[in-house]
């Protein structure tokens, strides 16, 4: 199967690309790639394509994979309520996964937490803490934000009084040096605190899964999926 990588020049697309043309995936193989500037209709000539750019990118590759009815796999992160909306319109016409995180760990720590607070209830306050590298651009990231919407709750930022709607998910954010990715979801309660938690030492892990989520949609029927559906959770 002919993979196209959109951004193949980003850190995410040149760990793509090196995967893809290390051996371990036989089944898949890289066919082309774009840069900003680039015609981004070169890459539905591919079977399949990764997109791991901006927003303004993705959204053309949203429509482009509608138009050519071809699969599509989406790891940008700061997508809008609109965008997934526009997914949800486009995957009527292609097969379309997105996840804010392709981590196998990731996607098991998301089910995890949605049990929880499911069982622990309103009794337990719910905060997430996420550190990344100094370059990362959104704040929360896009798994903080992820993980806060598996525990069914509202997400909300402290306002300017530093006061949040009660019962809503708190974040805390750090960025420094060249952490990979943590993220800690806590359950305060009384008496006591649980902790659920993951740390990304490697960034092929996302390359790595965003593969093997490749292989599952290539079989796919027309619709929007997620890892958690890659593996079956």
């Amino acid at each position: 199967m002919q993979v196209a990588v959109a951004g193949y020049k980003g850190r995410m697309g040149q760990m793509l690309v090196k995967e893809l043309q290390s051996g371990d995936w036989p089944a898949l193989a890289y066919a082309t790639g774009t840069v900003p500037g680039d015609n981004p209709e070169q890459l539905f000539s591919a079977d399949i394509i990764i997109d791991f750019t901006t927003p303004a990118a993705t959204r053309q590759h949203i429509w482009l994979a509608a138009k050519h009815h071809k699969p599509l796999i989406i790891g940008t992160t700061g997508l809008t309520a609109a965008d997934m909306q526009e997914m949800r319109d486009a995957a009527r016409e292609c097969p379309l996964l997105f996840s804010a995180n392709m981590s196998i760990g990731v996607n098991l720590l998301a089910a995890l937490v949605e049990q929880a607070a499911a069982r622990l209830g309103p009794a337990y306050d719910i905060e997430i803490l996420e550190t990344h590298h100094h370059y990362k651009a959104d704040a929360p990231s896009g798994t903080a934000l992820m993980l806060g919407k598996a525990t069914g709750r509202p997400s909300a930022l402290p306002d300017r009084s530093g006061t949040r709607t009660p019962g809503s998910v708190g974040y805390a954010v750090q960025r420094g040096g060249d952490v990979v990715g943590e993220h800690t979801v806590s359950f305060f309660g009384p008496g006591e605190r649980i902790e659920l938690g993951h740390r990304a030492h490697d960034r092929s892990l996302f390359a790595k899964g965003a593969l093997r989520a490749t292989q599952w949609l290539s079989d796919q029927p027309y619709g929007l999926y997620s890892m958690r559906d890659v593996l079956g959770l």
